[in-house]
């Protein structure tokens, strides 16, 4: 009865048909999972073919060495070297640590070997052997060491993988490290007929299938730790970009160092101005405020998209700035030398107003005629003084709230004092009533009330734009003493400032003081010969804790390996670096360095022709998503 029931459920056509759905359930899940791609399908070379020297894995060759040979002292660092090598290259390091007790005793039976083997050399008349003697003390040394815990025995191995795209590249590579690893008595051969064995000792899965090690105590093992790359990361600061040496990321705040200045050297379109706007931008997110001195234009898209202020400067802008105006200083002491020290700025500015076009340059150890003399020097200070106390204005703090004098009152205040004042006059003459009065003879009607604001002189003619980047600096340097935030102030092409004198000096005492007010100066060039052939552009540079060294012309390399004490590595690339990379100094630091961009952030400060205008044409260009809302950019007029 039970044999057929079973009879009659295999011949079930609907028990048939489940079963049958049941497979073609399973053939498809089958087929699915194959199709489906997991994590090593991603990970996994396309395919691996093994020699007996070297291996392909993909489309790149690889070799796979292994060190057997170390000198008699090792040094801490030793491995920096390979670690920081501008290479692609895997590295593993096994150790493997042995009882004291087991390396005890094997050490006493070797030294006992070696006594013994010098006797026998005596006993023949052979020649004392230093080598055995070296060992001998090296032994009884670790002996004693082992033996009150002062070290531990280690076995040691090491192996790295280079990788290249062809087989010259690969002999290259191999004689590049060997010799550079021969220097230091460290030896390194080719993993011969073993290179599946060695390859799978230098991947992540701590397998050591070549299993050749060297002893070593805690000292000696304690010299090779790896993490020797150059690193400037911080906890605390802003991303300037890509370390290239570990693909590490360069987080830093300039704040932290000596001081906060900072200067760039680049050819034309290397990417000063990309590199600059960059480190604005990300500051400006954590809380520092920004002064831009613009002369071409570059900054005002990146000033709109953060609601910034944009002052444009010419002769036509209702824009006004008084050189003659105080800072409103609360410390005490700052108060009392507020007046004496706007007037030593006014005497250089002054300078380089009257003296035009015959200013003398500022370095080269040149003897050019300064633009006043003693007596003249003398008659403009008094000049200074008397314009000041007729605005009611003198040493005293209380009396600086009062509304200061204009260029207008000095030349009044000349043009009726005895002695060379008349002719100072009639110099000043074109700044009161002549092609250029307005904009520095009137009374300042910019109250600015933001956390970027940018000078635009673009339009101003050759000869005024030294005095209005004089007379700006001067600007946003009483702005600074009045309130102490932490500030940035960009100077984009320095080297028109520090063709003069006057504006060279004033530029480096800015330098010399900005960190005891909380302010770091940016100073951007791309004439670096003119710059650095200057005593004080030398001196500016001296002065700032952080350099970035972009792209170079041929005949800037020289000087600047000069003066940053470049290898001989680092000079050959800097003329060779592409656009966006180059070397970042920060104190005693440097790396090689990437600078790095979102696509958001290339929208606003690119200044590309090719892709403004393909911002242009998607709409980008007005208010691009996640820009800051920054209020209170200006009072009317400017």
């Amino acid at each position: 009865m039970a044999f057929g029931k079973k009879k009659v459920a295999a011949t079930d056509p609907v028990a048939l048909a489940q079963a049958q759905r049941a497979m073609e359930q399973q053939e498809v899940t089958a087929a699915f999972q194959k199709g489906v791609t997991a994590l090593r399908d991603f990970i996994a070379p396309s395919s691996l073919v093994f020699d007996n020297s070297h291996f392909q894995i993909g489309t790149r060759i690889a070799r796979t060495f292994y060190v057997f040979g170390y000198p008699r002292q090792i040094f801490t660092g030793w491995l920096s070297s390979l670690v920081n090598l501008d290479e692609v290259l895997d590295m593993s390091i096994y150790v493997y640590p042995v009882e004291s007790q087991v390396v005890l005793e094997n050490l006493r039976k070797k030294v006992t070997q070696l006594e013994a083997g010098i006797q026998i050399d005596s006993e023949k008349g052979r020649v004392r052997d230093p080598g055995k003697q070296a060992a001998i003390i090296d032994a009884e040394e670790m002996r004693d060491k082992l033996q009150v815990g002062e070290e531990r025995f280690f076995r040691f191995g090491l192996y790295f993988t280079i990788y290249a795209s062809s087989m010259d590249e690969l002999e290259f590579m191999t004689h590049k490290i060997e010799s550079m690893l021969g220097q230091q008595l460290v030896y390194s051969k080719v993993a011969t007929s073993q290179q599946e064995q060695a390859f799978n000792s230098t991947i992540p899965q701590f397998m050591d299938q070549l299993q050749i090690r060297r002893n070593m105590n805690t000292g000696a093992v304690s010299t090779s730790f790896p993490f020797t790359s150059a690193d400037l990361s911080q906890d605390n600061g802003i991303l300037y970009g890509i370390n290239m040496h570990n693909s590490g990321l360069v987080i830093f705040d300039r704040f932290s160092l000596e001081n906060g200045n900072s200067v760039v050297f680049a050819k034309s379109g290397a990417g000063k101005s990309f590199t600059v706007k960059l480190e604005a931008l990300r500051s400006l997110m954590f809380g520092t405020e920004i002064f831009i001195i613009d002369p071409e234009n570059e900054y005002e898209r990146m000033c709109e998209a953060v609601g910034g202020a944009y002052v444009r400067l010419s002769l036509n802008s209702v824009t006004r700035i008084n050189p003659f105006d105080l800072p409103r200083v609360l410390d005490a002491e700052e108060s009392d030398n507020a007046l004496r020290s706007n007037i030593i700025t006014l005497h250089g500015l002054l300078r380089l107003m009257m003296g035009g076009a015959q200013a003398q340059m500022a370095g080269g150890g040149t003897a050019a005629m300064p633009a006043l003399d003693p007596v003249e020097e003398s008659d403009l200070d008094a000049a200074l003084i008397e314009t000041y106390a007729k605005a009611g204005i003198t040493n005293d703090p209380l009396t600086h709230t009062s509304v200061p004098p204009t260029i207008v009152d000095l030349y009044d205040t000349l043009l009726h004092m005895g002695g060379t004042g008349p002719q100072l006059a009639q110099r000043l003459r074109k700044y009161t009533s002549g092609t250029f009065a307005g904009i520095f003879s009137q009374q300042s009607n910019t109250d600015i009330n933001n956390p970027m604001v940018v000078f635009n002189i673009r339009d101003l003619e050759d000869e005024l734009r030294p005095v209005a980047m004089y007379i700006v600096l001067n600007f946003i340097w009483n702005r600074t003493k009045s309130d102490k935030r932490r500030r940035i102030l960009i100077i984009d092409e320095a080297w028109q400032l520090m063709k003069y004198e006057d504006s060279a000096n004033f530029m480096f005492s800015l330098a010399k003081r900005a960190r005891k007010y909380n302010l770091g100066i940016t100073t951007i060039s791309q004439d670096v010969e003119d710059f650095m052939g200057s005593r004080m552009g030398r001196a500016i540079v001296a002065n700032a804790s952080m350099q970035i060294l972009l792209k170079q012309s041929s005949s800037a390399v020289d000087v600047l390996a000069e003066v940053f004490k470049l290898t001989s590595e680092e000079r050959k690339r800097l003329s060779q670096f592409p656009v966006g990379q180059g070397l970042f100094f920060a104190g005693q630091s440097h790396v090689h360095i990437q600078i790095a961009a979102s696509p958001t952030e290339m929208n606003l400060i690119t200044t590309d022709p090719s892709q403004v205008k393909q911002i242009e044409q998607q709409g980008e260009l007005s208010q691009p998503q996640g820009t800051i809302d920054l209020s209170n950019r200006l009072t009317p007029g400017v």
